[in-house]
């Protein structure tokens, strides 16, 4: 007996919200095994903060490719990137992407080598990912900005790529990009060109204010473009740095919203 066409999209719907509510179970149940089990074997293993920190990050790579894995796996996610060997072999640079899902920080994390990021002061505060960034020595956004930068500073000299998206938070679909100047303050400050990221979530989804459940008719494209260096020592010329920062964030702005509009 065949399956009716609308009995067939509704089972097809109820695969999909089951399969995605199994990859958010083993996301969180995964930062849990991580905190308690294997970061706590770190510990042991590494007296030097800075040696720890750097096997915590090599554990949540792996974890993260891992989890990519699954959800390819299971039929939720594809993914179609360029230049990969760009990502993999960056070393002590400033990433920088827009941010249109939930997924874009796990998705880069499991692919670039040495990923340090800039996460948001409520990461500390989440059951699941508190021991996380505390392990890996992610940098927290709501420190004191002179103790942030140095944080930021210390990491590329140690090689460590930078993840920021300058946003700030997840974007809103159908509106332009709106950059805050974190990212312009970290690259003149520091001194570090950027690598940009495009990257184009199709169909939308677990964006800003989209829940896990709200699942798409058919699985979601994750598709990333790596973008020409972008270089700041043009911008290192001005007296005032204030001033810098804001042409340099309305710079970046216009060019990301730029190349969405090529790509689309």
């Amino acid at each position: 007996m065949a399956i009716k066409p609308r009995m067939k999209a509704a089972l097809i719907k109820l695969y999909r919200i089951i399969a995605t509510g199994s990859a958010f179970a083993l996301f969180s149940g995964g930062g849990l095994v991580l905190s308690v089990l294997v970061f706590s074997i770190q510990r042991l293993l590494y007296a030097d903060i800075n040696q720890r920190n750097q096997a915590a990050r090599t554990a949540v790579h792996y974890s993260f490719k891992f989890f990519v894995g699954y959800m390819r796996l299971v039929g939720i996610l594809r993914i179609d990137l360029d230049k990969l060997d760009t990502i993999k072999n960056a070393k002590g640079q400033l990433i920088i992407a827009n941010h249109p899902s939930l997924i874009d920080v796990v998705v880069l994390i499991s692919i670039v080598r040495n990923a340090d990021c800039v996460v948001k002061a409520d990461l500390w505060k989440n059951p699941f990912l508190k021991g996380v960034v505390k392990a890996t020595g992610y940098i927290n956004n709501d420190a004191d900005p002179e103790y942030f930068l140095n944080q930021c500073q210390q990491s590329f000299a140690r090689g460590n790529n930078l993840i920021v998206f300058p946003e700030g938070t997840r974007s809103v679909p159908g509106q332009p990009w709106k950059f805050k100047r974190g990212v312009a303050n970290i690259a003149l400050r520091t001194e570090v060109d950027m690598l940009p990221i495009l990257i184009d979530v199709s169909p939308v989804t677990l964006t800003k204010g989209q829940k896990w459940y709200q699942v798409t008719d058919r699985r979601f494209t994750f598709k990333m473009r790596v973008l020409p260096v972008y270089e700041i020592k043009p911008y290192l010329q001005g007296d005032h740095v204030t001033n810098t920062v804001r042409q340099l964030t309305r710079d970046l702005q216009a060019y990301f919203n730029e190349e969405k509009l090529k790509h689309e």
